[in-house]
């Protein structure tokens, strides 16, 4: 594998600009990132697997077999005890198709509000391909759904989620600690250590 090159030309095979804000912060700085934006692709890749992972190969893979250059991709989602561990692969529509962040906190608050089992995770998968096939890196974070929203910082379900050992809510802890023990930094740690 030609480390030099796919350490220079990484493409992220995503349109959220707010993970690649977040992965941009944990990557070396000698690593460019490419998203989905910055390489002019606009469909929308279907996700259709059964698994995080499964839905993390499919982007990267749609993009592989277009560019020919290192793709990664990325899929989490949030893991309820209580709720058989939904959201799960449906995590950012949970609520609906058009993906609303407030409607989606709104039905796991309606879901948990007679449930004394709050306890949560949240699972991040990377799928890497390159000419050499595909690697899988996982990333975990336990904590816990906490009653109402607190906090306005970070995205999706970052008002409700309270990671393990912290009493605030990831809205409330600001992108410096939540980069630093996220499911998704976690996942990119080995990730990073695996390009390297």
């Amino acid at each position: 594998m030609n480390t030099s090159r796919s350490m220079k030309n990484l493409i992220f095979a995503t349109g959220n600009e707010h993970k690649v804000f977040e992965i941009n912060n944990i990557l070396p700085t000698d690593i460019s990132l490419r998203s989905l934006n910055d390489i002019g692709y606009t469909d929308d890749i279907e996700e259709t697997g059964d698994t995080m992972q499964e839905n993390a190969f499919i982007k990267a893979n749609t993009i592989f077999q277009l560019h020919k250059q290192p793709v990664f991709a990325e899929d989490s989602g949030l893991e309820i005890t209580a709720l058989d561990m939904a959201p799960g692969i449906y995590t950012a529509r949970y609520a609906g198709p058009e993906k609303d962040h407030d409607k989606n906190i709104d039905k796991v608050l309606n879901n948990l509000e007679d449930k004394a089992d709050r306890s949560a995770q949240f699972r991040a998968v990377i799928a890497y391909v390159d000419e050499h096939g595909a690697q899988y890196f996982e990333g975990i974070i336990k904590g816990k759904i906490g009653v109402q929203r607190q906090g306005t910082e970070g995205f999706g379900y970052d008002p409700i989620f309270i990671p393990e050992g912290y009493d605030d809510s990831f809205a409330i802890l600001g992108d410096a600690v939540k980069n630093e023990i996220s499911h998704r930094s976690r996942a990119f740690r080995k990730f990073v250590a695996y390009i390297k």
